[in-house]
């Protein structure tokens, strides 16, 4: 009986990379009329894709075309594969961004095709987190086509195997394509390629043919090509076919296949940190787009207006996820539109959300006190300290002026130096809470009364800052509970020769090439309920400001580090040394933790890091600005920028004249630095919970409005 190599015609399609979106349109374009023309010359050829994008472009511009292709589709002869928004990046994209990639997908397939697919499919991604396979299950998607990381990056038990991505949990199939998804001339190698690697009595395969960017799809001559070769390779035969005919083939065999349990990485580890705009711009775009849905939502608005605006918001960074838009391996010149278009869906989303706070302010009764209200746009409590600077109309803070809560208690305070060089302006720092989407009074600011005595929460001696729960920074060592004490986290200057994507390695270099070279350091804050130790240094041509600063009543250390960075081909990477050897560590991946390797390799990080010492202890870092580090048993080294040549893909030499560096200019990064002491194992899901929550309030602050209604002119 003959074996079945399933040929897959299909046209990888990257909307955007070495040319801007405009000229990935018309590409699809093209694609979709070339396969329509070669289904129309073939009644037994099967075409395959499946990015709704696509589809709704199309739409758009030539619904002639769209008609084609949904009479192919209704044929069986044009699948839809994946069907989510375009192919996105899978290390990087928030849970409920991927969520909302798919749910996008899905939605309009299904008002357009009347159906969704089952078959999910990124055959061109960087990696796929652990998290995925709960995410696919969730939309229906029992099967899964992925080729990177290939075989010489990830050992893997079979082409064909089950994935789970942690013990117990959801469980979906998954095919690893051999070699490419695309090729231009088929041979009998790239076939056969294929057929290696198969499970025990698997008896069919895929193979991947066709032309992608800018080419097509399939061919004339790969088409007879095919024909030809038919019965070429004895005891297999190719047919036409797609990825849901093959899945359909090998159903009843699926509990002889291969268990993955875990993430699957590594493929182009460089692209976790190049081109830091466009990731920190995503990532605040999904936090502020998920701010608005939980208010509108829990509001009640659910008018097509907020539907429009949301979704025009959503689609807009569903495609700045693309994989090589998020990866950062574009040209320079197609960032600009990209980063505008996350722009627009970011000021979309923080004029909603504050016009929906200024309407609440308006059922507010009138006081004759200035108000401070907030609002936590958020799904988590927020408990911690706030920065407010209040109009007081070019006056400073008066001496005899108090903030009190709406019970009429005094709240302890602190003046800092407000943003502006100029004259008649007040910072504030004071610490409030407030549950999940609450919106309430949280300070009135009390004129010609007695300024309630503020406990001093916060020390300062010399250069050391020390808080009443024994946190201590001296400029040398943050100390916890006065025994466990990590020496200050430094960072290091690395030599980086590789390409944009770091092809070929799974880690950077371990010698650093320089450190940064700091002056003295000034205390700027003094408490009582914050201290702050300020020092300028240099790195090279790179200039620097690091910020330390303890805050009365919090259990961490945090770091404000800002530089304006200028190394070519270079990785800066901040290392934080730990006090004993770590046995295990966790890291924040797409809607989870996962446990991980202290082997050194790069990986991508989402908001986190958990590290569990011999002795129990554990040492956690917030890093809500970070998108990769690698760790050891000695320390971890957080991955901050590189300055790779853009689109720079080996073997090429990479030094053209006109060459862009990725990421040279300035960058602001936050860090809380926390340790705790004898921790039993199962303390672990606490303090990534408690991690968890740390950085969600860096992401998503309180909003805050100054409401005056009700209050005399001459109040001051």
């Amino acid at each position: 009986m003959e074996k079945i190599v399933h040929l897959v015609f299909n046209a990888h399609i990257d909307p955007v990379w070495l040319w801007p979106w405009q000229a990935g349109l018309d590409e699809v374009l093209a694609t979709c009329r070339s396969a329509c023309d070669r289904l129309d010359a073939h009644p037994d050829l099967v075409f395959t894709q499946g990015e709704a994008w696509a589809f709704y472009q199309i739409e758009q511009i030539d619904p002639e075309l769209f008609e084609r292709i949904r009479a192919y589709v209704r044929q069986g002869r044009w699948e839809i594969a994946g069907g989510w928004w375009i192919q996105p990046d899978c290390n990087l994209p928030s849970f409920w961004g991927v969520e909302k990639q798919i749910a996008l997908g899905k939605r309009y397939l299904e008002e357009r095709f009347g159906f969704f697919p089952r078959v999910a499919y990124n055959i061109d991604s960087f990696g796929h987190a652990a998290t995925l396979p709960k995410l696919l299950r969730q939309f229906g998607q029992d099967f899964y086509v992925m080729m990177r990381p290939q075989e010489h990056e990830m050992p893997l038990p079979a082409r064909l195997f089950r994935w789970r991505g942690f013990e117990d949990g959801p469980e979906v199939t998954v095919f690893r394509i051999a070699r490419a998804y695309t090729t231009r001339d088929i041979t009998l190698e790239h076939v056969q390629a294929a057929l290696s690697e198969l499970p025990e009595g698997i008896e069919h395969t895929m193979c991947f043919v066709g032309l992608g960017d800018h080419g097509g799809g399939p061919t004339e001559l790969q088409i007879a090509w095919c024909r030809a070769h038919a019965t070429a390779i004895p005891g297999w035969r190719m047919v036409f076919s797609s990825p849901s005919r093959f899945f359909e083939a090998v159903s009843s065999q699926r509990e002889r296949l291969p268990l993955v349990t875990g993430e699957l990485q590594h493929h182009a580890i460089g692209c976790y940190s190049v081109y830091r705009p466009i990731k920190t711009a995503v990532r605040k775009a999904e936090h502020r787009l998920r701010q608005a849905e939980l208010v509108l939502s829990a509001e009640g608005l659910k008018s097509e207006t907020s539907k429009e605006w949301h979704e025009r918001a959503w689609r807009r960074v569903c495609f700045a996820q693309f994989h090589d838009t998020l990866g950062g391996t574009c040209i320079p010149s197609a960032y600009p539109a990209i980063l505008e278009q996350v722009g627009a869906a970011i000021a979309d989303a923080e004029e909603a959300l504050h016009l929906r706070l200024r309407k609440r302010l308006q059922t507010f009764p009138e006081d004759s006190c200035q108000r401070i209200v907030a609002m936590n746009a958020s799904d988590s409590p927020f408990e911690g300290y706030l920065e407010h600077e209040p109009w007081l109309d070019w006056q400073t803070w008066p001496s005899d002026t108090s903030l009190l809560d709406e019970a009429g208690r005094p709240i302890p305070f602190q003046l800092m130096e407000p943003e502006a060089c100029s004259y008649g302006l007040t910072r504030l720092l004071f610490r409030t809470s407030l549950q999940p989407n609450e919106v309430r009074t949280i300070a009135r600011i009390v004129p010609h009364g007695t300024t309630a005595e503020t406990l001093p929460g916060v020390t300062t001696e010399g250069e050391a800052i020390q808080n009443d729960r024994d946190v201590r920074f001296d400029g040398e060592h943050l100390q916890f509970n006065h025994s466990l004490s990590l020496q200050a986290p430094y960072c290091v200057l690395l030599e980086d020769p590789t390409d944009t994507w770091s092809h070929g390695i799974d880690r950077y270099a371990t010698q650093p090439m320089a450190q940064v070279q700091w002056g003295a350091p000034i205390l700027l804050d003094r408490g009582p309920l914050i201290g702050s130790l300020y020092r300028e240094g240099q790195l090279g041509a790179s200039p620097l400001r690091a910020e330390w600063r303890v805050y009365a009543g919090e259990a961490f250390v945090e770091l404000r580090l800002s530089l304006c960075w200028m190394e070519p081909r270079k990785v800066l990477k901040l290392v934080v040394p730990l006090p004993r050897p770590a046995v295990r560590r966790y890291d924040g991946i797409p809607g989870g933790w996962l446990e991980r390797a202290n082997d050194g390799a790069e990986r991508p990080i989402r908001d986190g890091m958990l590290m569990v010492l011999e002795d129990g202890s554990q040492v956690g870092v917030v890093c809500p600005d970070v998108f990769a580090a690698d760790a050891t048993s000695e320390l971890i080294r957080l991955t901050l920028l590189r300055n790779a040549l853009m689109a720079h893909h080996d073997p090429h030499p990479g030094r053209p004249v006109r060459v862009e560096l990725s990421d040279k200019g300035t960058h602001l990064f936050r860090f809380r630095f926390f340790c705790w002491e004898n921790c039993p194992t199962a303390s672990v899901e606490e303090s990534t919970h408690q991690l968890d929550t740390h950085a969600l309030m860096l992401h998503r602050p309180p909003l805050l409005a100054d409401l005056t209604r009700g209050m005399r002119r001459d109040a001051r």
